[in-house]
């Protein structure tokens, strides 16, 4: 998740007052951070940065300065410090990248106390470095593994050497690579996936061999592992299903197997790649569940029923009666997330905002103000006769504990959701009208049903307007307390934004049980963080006048990020993947497409194309396209997604299509002989392959500050460092 988003989800903190940099200036005047002359030891040390330190880019010259927070380091370092100090926390992405990290940190010596409040903050003496490690050192393996792949896609090593060349060199992949991220984990397990998937194809004729089992379970423990980083690792999933798929269709038409063994192979295989990654799958959310066992900042976007297992919140080892009843003294929370509890207090909407009475919001934390009492139509509390319990179809009151006035709508519109009806607190002491009646409906339960605290979801449907009491999760302006706006909405179908639960009961006159009679099973726990997970992810809309990327923009490198920094006296680092690199990729994905649709019209039509090694044909048509496909899987599914987009999505598809481009330049360069002569071919071949060479390494050297850090006057100014080098206007470096 973009960081820019996990403020819309992550509550608010205290934190400490921001140490401020100490400066000084550079001989050319640039601004640059300094460093203690201890730091060093002797003349050679000056080159390299002690733990704290970072080499930066200032006015053609290399600096040392202390080591900074970048971009999303601030979430995702501070959910690795959650895992160390235990506490419970909420995040879009499955748990995997978040847990390595958290013990990367913990075996280097992180004890979990840096604050991770916004980017550009100091480290200080804080061990961060194991964390920053660990991410490097995977993503230093994309190389070898895209050498790796492309060697056994093409059997050609110059093939293999440039898809690596095409990563070693690339700024945006180093960018990535180097901070707190979870990118760099996730490519590593989908490279990984990819490399066990192409080795477990060339053991086919050893099959139930130890290193056909070897490759086809750690493709599934790769699998596994790119799921339990970020969804996006379903592609690489969908891709190796499909390999399998034609895989056992090709072993479905070998006459010389026998059905028997066919299903041999069809059992390995589901135990491979579905069973074993479904439970380590698993395993990854019962080791989050069990470390992450206090309470913490992420308590309230789950169930109550959730919460009741977590030290430390109050709904833990807590005693409350089992049933709703009418006197009642109760919380209501609904169940979207980030939806928050039904709140009230003393002020009033403004003029021209609906009826100018009592604001009634939901409210994401813990408030005396969320307390509500449950009465009967004739504002009777029944604190005298025996408890009455509430059920489904009964229809009641509900009177705010501290102001007194009643849960209340009317034909007038809610603040922001034009098309819901206002929703206000009405009446004082009791008194009220019509409009302050409430049917309570328990989801998939019939009349008659009494209600659980913290197991029914509930509805609460207005009798007067027919409308349905709910969240629209937006939130209010600043005379609203910046809190959640809630309506009555007349789309009367079952919603997240229309349940609610039950959670704190007070009724002295109702039993008490121990809520662990009601805590969830693992399953339920397992199931209700993929829901809201889900729900976390399709509510990542962008914000008003924010930057929302198209994926139009990735392969052609229009547009990149900003990890630091803005103006020129700054620590700046821009996340842009190497412009050679990428749009060479780009041109040979076009060659590729041209070049396998020669080669497939030339065997279709039985044409033979003296001079063209079958296995070039092969490995267009086999290696090439399966990378292809991978390319396409991990890009075209971002044009229909609902959510907000940002640029650092295309890297898992521009791995596949460096890998690629290795092919397709390395079949077109050992085939020119085609077109020229023999001679003129080979020394073309070779000094093609030194040219791109040569290219990839010059273009690293003018770009590398992007990756590195730099400081002074921006691209744009003639006396910056980078002048001549922004050559798209949409950049921003």
């Amino acid at each position: 998740m973009d960081g820019r988003q996990k403020e819309h989800y992550t509550q608010i903190q205290d934190t400490s007052a921001v140490r401020h940099r100490k400066t000084c200036k550079t001989n050319e005047g640039a601004e640059c951070l300094s460093q203690p002359a201890s730091e060093t030891s002797n003349e050679a040390n000056k080159r390299i940065p002690k733990r704290g330190g970072h080499l930066i880019y200032c006015k053609g010259k290399i600096v040392i300065v202390n080591l900074l927070s970048i971009w999303d380091e601030t979430h995702f370092g501070k959910m690795g410090s959650y895992y160390i100090n235990r506490t419970f926390f909420f995040d879009v992405h499955p748990p995997l990248g978040k847990m390595l990290i958290g013990l990367a940190g913990y075996l280097t010596g992180y004890d979990g106390t840096f604050p991770f409040i916004k980017p550009g903050d100091k480290y200080e003496h804080h061990n961060y470095w194991g964390m920053r490690a660990f991410c490097a050192a995977l993503g230093s393996c994309l190389p070898p593994f895209a050498c790796l792949i492309v060697l056994e896609l093409s059997h050609s090593t110059p093939a293999a050497l440039i898809a690596a060349s095409l990563l070693i060199f690339d700024t945006g992949c180093i960018t990535l690579s180097q901070y707190i991220l979870l990118d760099p984990i996730l490519m590593c397990f989908i490279m990984g996936s990819v490399l066990c998937m192409v080795r477990f194809n060339t053991h086919r004729l050893r099959p139930f061999s130890f290193s056909w089992w070897f490759w086809l379970l750690l493709t599934g423990v790769c699998l596994s592992g790119s799921l339990g980083v970020k969804f996006v690792g379903l592609f690489v999933i969908l891709l190796v299903g499909i390999n399998t798929v034609f895989d056992l269709w090709r072993l479905l038409g070998d006459l010389s197997l026998s059905l028997l063994d066919f299903g041999k192979h069809l059992l390995a295989r589901v135990f491979g790649l579905i069973m074993l990654p479904l439970f380590l799958y698993t395993t990854i959310f019962a080791v989050h569940f069990i470390v992450l066992n206090r309470s913490g900042p992420g308590d309230g976007f789950f169930s109550s029923a959730f919460q009741s297992r977590l030290i430390g919140n109050n709904l833990h080892n807590a005693s409350i009666p089992e049933y709703l009843a009418y006197g009642s003294v109760i919380t209501v929370k609904n169940l979207r997330i980030a939806g928050g509890y039904l709140h009230s207090h003393w002020h009033l909407y403004p003029e021209g905002v609906g009826a100018h009475q009592q604001q009634v919001t939901a409210y994401l934390h813990k408030d005396y103000n969320n307390l509500w009492l449950v009465k009967r139509t004739d504002n009777s509390d029944d604190l005298t006769g025996p408890p009455e319990l509430v059920r489904h179809g009964d229809i009641i009151r509900l009177e705010h504990k501290e102001t007194t006035r009643n849960l209340h709508s009317h034909f007038h519109e809610a603040p922001l959701t034009k098309k819901h009806l206002q929703v206000t607190g009405y009446g004082i002491n009791g008194s009220g009208d019509v409009n302050d009646l409430w049917q309570v409906e328990v989801c998939g339960g019939k009349k008659g049903d009494p209600v659980k605290v913290l197991r029914s979801k509930v509805r609460f449907l207005h009798r007067s307007t027919g409308c349905v009491l709910g969240s629209s999760g937006k939130t209010l302006p600043k005379w609203g307390w910046e809190q959640v706006e809630v309506t009555c909405s007349p789309y009367v179908k079952e919603t997240p934004n229309t349940q609610w639960n039950i959670e704190d009961h007070i009724n002295p006159k109702l039993p008490n049980i121990s809520l662990s009679v009601l805590k969830p099973t693992f399953l339920e726990i397992l199931w209700e963080s993929h829901i809201v997970m889900i729900r976390g992810n399709s509510g990542l809309k962008p914000k008003d006048n924010e930057m929302n990327s198209k994926p139009w923009h990735w392969p052609i490198n229009y547009q990149g990020l900003r990890f630091s920094g803005v103006n020129e006296t700054e620590y700046r680092v821009y996340l842009l993947g190497n412009p050679v690199i990428w749009w060479l990729n780009l041109l040979s994905l076009a060659l590729f497409v041209l070049m396998l649709t020669v080669a497939s019209l030339a065997k279709q039509r039985g044409v033979k194309m003296e001079g063209m090694r079958k296995v070039h044909c092969h490995t267009l048509m086999e290696g090439g396209g399966m990378l292809l496909l991978g390319w396409l899987l991990h890009y075209l599914p971002f044009y229909i997604m609902g959510r907000i987009l940002y640029y650092h999505h295309y890297f898992p598809a521009m791995l596949f299509s460096s890998m690629l481009t290795g092919i397709t330049l390395d079949i077109f360069l050992q085939n020119l002989h085609l077109l020229l002569s023999s001679s003129i071919s080979y020394h073309l071949m070779r000094g093609g392959q030194f040219i791109f060479l040569l290219g990839f390494i010059y273009s690293f050297y003018l770009f590398h500050p992007l990756s590195y850090g730099m400081r002074g006057p921006l691209a744009q100014d003639p006396a910056s460092s980078m002048a001549g080098l922004k050559w798209m206007e949409s950049w921003e470096f």
